[in-house]
């Protein structure tokens, strides 16, 4: 990687707010000891997974939804904040990180989440990429381990080597995640772009405040 990228996507941004003290103290805490970029990566990919909730019901027109910090102070977060976190962590500890947004097909998503999104399409999916071992590795810390159990697929595993991308099928063979479209790499959240192009996508998800109440954990089944 060349002197430049490195420090680009090793700084902070509005969104992947990586010098933010409450960041910088838990990618510091997660990674006691642990002085290897893989190993740090490891850890807080895992931390980021399943220490925050996964929640698709989100306020989507609220920017702290994608902010890394507010994120981590809220304990869950959807798809785009969680790998803006996971992103945020690791750049805080000099490792090369950016997020992506992809096209996923669910499967598996619960009524209510089908019925507010109106389709199994789920535009601009969040991931995050993180620079390990001479290249570009895309990782989803989407789905916590509780929700992984309830929703009967095995929890997705980072190792710092590969790719960790959504999984295919749930631990029964069915279909549970395709990916139909990839819309690149970015150095910081394009959040101004992703709440006019999930209100218009998504009008009945889109609300002022989320849609209070709803817990894919609980609807989903155990």
């Amino acid at each position: 990687m060349q002197d430049s990228h490195h420090v680009l996507f090793t700084s902070p941004a509005e969104f992947i707010d990586s010098d933010h003290r409450n960041v910088i103290a838990q990618a510091q805490g997660l990674t006691v000891g642990v002085a290897e970029p893989a190993a740090q990566a490891r850890l807080l990919y895992a931390a980021v997974r399943d220490e925050i909730r996964y929640d698709p019901y989100r306020d989507y027109l609220d920017p702290d939804s994608y902010r890394a910090s507010a994120v981590l102070a809220a304990g869950t977060g959807y798809c785009v904040g969680k790998a803006a976190l996971f992103a945020a962590l690791c750049r805080a500890l000099g490792i090369p990180a950016r997020i992506g947004l992809a096209d996923v097909m669910n499967h598996l998503a619960t009524p209510r989440l089908l019925e507010a999104v109106g389709t199994n399409i789920f535009a601009y999916h969040g991931y995050a990429e993180v620079f390990l071992g001479g290249r570009w590795l895309k990782a989803s810390p989407t789905f916590n381990a509780s929700l992984c159990t309830k929703l009967g697929v095995a929890p997705l595993p980072f190792d710092g080597r590969h790719d960790a991308l959504l999984q295919s099928f749930d631990g029964q063979g069915r279909e549970f995640m395709a990916y139909i479209a990839d819309h690149g790499a970015f150095f910081d959240v394009p959040v101004k772009f992703l709440i006019i192009e999930m209100t218009r996508l998504y009008p009945k998800l889109c609300i002022p405040g989320g849609l209070r109440g709803a817990s894919m954990e609980q609807e989903a089944k155990a």
